[in-house]
This record gives C-alpha cells, sequence and structure tokens, in this order.
C-alpha cells in the first residue's frame, strides 16, 4: 500500500526526505543548515528541516534517531521519539542531544533522523473503581524475565 504526504518547503534549500533502502520503515529526514553545526557535549540543539507536512488523520509522523548518527557520533533525538501530530502544520525540528563526554559536529544538510508514519488509536477516557485481573497483574520491571 502507498500513500502521498504533502510536503511543503519553508526553506527553499530543504532536501525532500528519502527512503535509505526499497524496504526501510522510515525515511531519512535532513537538516536544512547550511553551515557545520557542533552541539557540545549532553546539550541539546534544535535542527530545522525546512519542511511542513500534512500528515493523513489517525496518523502521527514518530521521529526516530538514524541508528549511524546515534552509534556513531552518539546523537539522538532529545525526546527519545518526537510526535508530530496531524494537525500541526509548522515545520518540522528535531532536538538533537549529544549523550557523549565530546562535541560533535552535523554537518550541513546531514541526515538528522528517521520519520515512521504510523496509525494510533484515539481513545475516550473511562474511570473504572477496578481494572480486570491477568496473571501478570502488577508485576513489572523485569517481572517477565527468567526466574
Amino acid at each position: 500500500m502507498e500513500s502521498k504526504l504533502k510536503i511543503k518547503k519553508v526553506n527553499e534549500k530543504a532536501k525532500i526526505p528519502m527512503y535509505g533502502s526499497v524496504e526501510a520503515a522510515g525515511f531519512d529526514l535532513y537538516g536544512v543548515n547550511e553551515e557545520d553545526v557542533t552541539i557540545k557535549a549532553h546539550e541539546t540543539v534544535l535542527i530545522k528541516t525546512g519542511l511542513s507536512m500534512e500528515i493523513p488523520t489517525g496518523y502521527a509522523g514518530l521521529i526516530f534517531a538514524r541508528s549511524g548518527l546515534a552509534t556513531k557520533k552518539g546523537l539522538a533525538p532529545a525526546n527519545c521519539v518526537g510526535v508530530v501530530d496531524a494537525d500541526y502544520r509548522g515545520e518540522v525540528m528535531v532536538a538533537l542531544h549529544n549523550h557523549t563526554n565530546e562535541d560533535k559536529t552535523i554537518e550541513a544538510f546531514e541526515r538528522i533522523a528517521q520519520m515512521i508514519i504510523m496509525p494510533y488509536l484515539k481513545v475516550d477516557f473511562e474511570e473504572v473503581e477496578e481494572l480486570t485481573d491477568t496473571e501478570r497483574g502488577q508485576n513489572g520491571f523485569g517481572s517477565t524475565g527468567k526466574k
């Protein structure tokens, strides 16, 4: 199944996202910075993409780290996963955090993150006195691991 994602350049030098391979789930987002940007150790910098998008109703654009950028440079979205809602029409930006003890550089127009368009379930909230029982119950944080 293929769908169209409407994209508007808010900066004429912005790069249209691309999939890295035929079966890639996420498409690459590029920074629109015309010069290299240094992110100091343990700091976060907002990198613009120069793009706005019209994400279909019932979907969200989830922004994830690019594995190469995360493993080679220690740079990943500060909020772990960014969420771009379907009704947002502003410029898509990525808050990149430097998880290392050294300053790292994002090159001009470098691939900075990847986005996956995902459906979501909108729910109505119902307050109750009790929840149904399960075998797991309230056991969390590693409780389903080896015994």
